[in-house]
């Protein structure tokens, strides 16, 4: 199984001609390797970034592990590679590989792509044509791979679906190895690759498979949700569940790659869903119920972690750790256990409220320098309205106490363009900032450093703010160019996202199958790794835009009407669209009475 010809190959031309070559040779400790003739099938995650950002994602390791249990399927892995590799491959005329066994992707019996982030999309062309597999599934036979994709952005997958034969909607841990297993039958049983794929679809509820899917044109300009080609495929497609996150195996045996990652640590995720309903948040609408670990299921894949790892770190994975219902005592237990260890705890999503009580109290660390914040808005009416249940005066007296113990700088997240936006919204992100610079003043005589980031507001499907358009490229600019004005104090630092890819991230969140069109000619033009902002190539987007004919106006910034069909109808959230529509009205209404006592909306 292990191609030794194409390693050399590659270690004798290739890898000598490119940074950081560690990153494609494998090896890692705790890779699982199986041979050949002990599976019947072999999948490859293929994550659709760099190395240090996949190896990062918890999920990937969740998956793997699950794979790699199967008695009879080995899971392998392959990366984007950064554009000097991508380079010297096609130079040299060699495949992208996977890490485990050097094997060219087209050799695979599944390709299964983690879609996180919209501007990764085009990282997936890339890596199809890199690994010689047709680009869109109608090009594909039975000889080739089944190329499937699962993750929050499946839940609009039209954009993609041009390339993607299947969409696999919620868990993972469950859905991918049945995926697997059937691919195998159905293909055995037909003679054709459409054949095939309807059995797919006609068999598994959560799988959405665009080729047994029509699409129409609607009155307004955009696509409708696609009906069903036959009977038999669902007209819905319904996530897939567990039920009992306990009872889902821990990765206690995660890869520990060979270079410096994002997160380099243990990850143990704790709880599933978020009992909060942020209006903007499309996470918490995915995920859930809620669902969560016991204490000692926690602290035994911690501690089996640990021992496969020596990581000196444990971040607790959660939408909303501190409402673990166990919290406190999973936090002292941790300590008991880990302290002896020299291991520290890391909680990057607790409440804000909740985070500040126990800092320095539950999560005693030597890393007091710095604390990360997501208050989102500036003001507690607007947070009242987007659902995000917190006040400042939480937030003031938790930052007093955190400076209290220690902490001299903090880092806010906040967003810009939300429905209903005031004046007094954006200067309230730069007031709340410097007064935060100055409470620690007040308390050991020295200013704290201040961060307030500043991301544009995309309405994701499948949120109450589904129906609202995204603002547009002007308004942005302006609201930054405020920002900037606003600011008063030299210590704080007021930092935003870019405009242009804020933008395509809202179009490739919310268009239309005709969307496959402009990412592959952006592609063909020479768009990579568009999360990244020294590669990102926005007038490469817009002649592909331009070219493709497509109405931005319509599928970005207008808004929906609440009975109009949406383009991503055909895929469900367990609560039903009703829960959705109760939740867009309901701030609707809270908008007309913080206008009526407020004044107009800014803008």
């Amino acid at each position: 199984m292990f191609n030794q010809e194409l390693k050399r190959k590659l270690e004798h031309s290739v890898l000598l001609n490119v940074k950081t070559p560690a990153q494609y040779l494998g090896g890692e400790w705790n890779m699982v390797r199986k041979p050949a003739s002990a599976v019947r099938g072999r999948l490859c995650l293929a994550f659709p970034d760099v190395y240090s950002i996949g190896m990062s994602n918890h999920g990937l390791q969740v998956l793997y592990a699950a794979v790699n249990r199967l008695d009879d399927w080995a899971c392998e892995r392959v990366f984007a590679p950064w554009p000097d590799m991508e380079e010297q491959l096609r130079k040299h005329g060699l495949p992208l590989y996977s890490l485990e066994s050097f094997t060219p992707l087209d050799r695979f019996d599944v390709i299964g792509f983690s879609l996180q982030h919209e501007l990764n999309y085009i990282n997936v062309l890339t890596i199809l044509d890199l690994g010689e597999i047709p680009l869109r599934g109608e090009h594909r036979s039975l000889r080739d791979p089944l190329v499937i994709a699962g993750g929050p952005c499946c839940q609009n997958p039209e954009p993609m679906a041009d390339f993607i034969d299947l969409f696999v909607l919620g868990d993972g841990e469950e859905s991918l190895p049945e995926v697997c297993r059937l691919w195998l039958e159905v293909r055995e049983a037909h003679s054709d690759r459409l054949s095939a794929m309807r059995a797919m679809a006609e068999r598994l509820p959560f799988a959405y498979v665009p080729v047994c899917y029509e699409v129409q044109l609607g009155p307004k300009g955009w696509m409708m949700a696609p009906r069903p080609k036959f009977s038999g495929v669902p007209a819905q497609i319904r996530p897939a569940f567990v039920p009992n996150l306990d009872l889902v195996p821990l990765p206690t045996r995660p890869l520990v790659p060979h270079i410096e990652c994002v997160q380099d640590r243990i990850a143990i995720e704790i709880m599933r869903g978020c009992p909060w309903r942020c209006r903007f948040c499309q996470s918490t609408t995915l995920k859930r119920p809620l669902r969560w670990r016991k204490v000692q299921t926690i602290i035994k894949g911690v501690l089996e972690t640990y021992e496969n790892t020596g990581y000196n770190e444990v971040s607790l994975l959660s939408l909303s750790t501190s409402d673990y219902p166990a919290f406190e005592e999973l936090m002292h237990q941790l300590k008991e256990r880990l302290a002896p260890l020299h291991v520290s705890i890391s909680v990057p999503s607790l409440r804000i409220n909740e985070q500040l009580k126990l800092v320095g109290e539950l999560l005693e660390t030597d890393r007091r320098s710095g604390l990360t914040l997501a208050p989102e808005a500036a003001r507690d009416d607007m947070r009242q309205q987007i659902g995000k249940p917190i006040s400042n005066a939480d937030l003031v007296s938790g930052c007093r106490r955190a400076f209290e113990r220690g902490f001299d700088r903090v880092k806010l997240y906040f967003m810009c363009g939300l429905p209903g936006e005031r004046e007094e919204d954006l200067k309230g992100i730069v007031e709340l900032a410097e007064t935060l610079s100055e409470l620690r003043r007040q308390v050991v005589g020295k200013p704290a450093t201040v961060i307030a980031n500043v991301s544009n507001f995309v309405p994701k499907p499948h949120t109450p703010y589904q129906w609202h358009g995204m603002q547009t490229r002007g308004y942005f600019a302006d609201v930054h160019r405020r920002l900037v004005r606003y600011r008063r104090s030299r210590h704080v630092e007021i930092k935003y996202h870019d405009v242009e890819a804020s933008l395509l991230e809202g179009l490739l969140a919310r268009g239309d199958r005709r969307l496959g069109a402009v990412i592959e000619r952006a592609w063909r033009k020479g768009a990579r790794l568009d999360g990244w902002s020294d590669h990102f190539r926005s007038d490469l987007w817009r002649e592909a835009i331009e070219e493709s004919g497509v109405d931005i106006d319509s599928l970005l910034h207008q808004p929906y009407e609440l009975d109009e069909p949406l383009p991503w109808d055909h895929t469900t959230i367990r609560q039903g669209p009703q829960y959705l529509r109760r939740e867009f009205s309901r701030a609707q209404m809270q908008l007309e009475e913080l206008h009526l006592l407020k004044g107009s909306v800014f803008g």
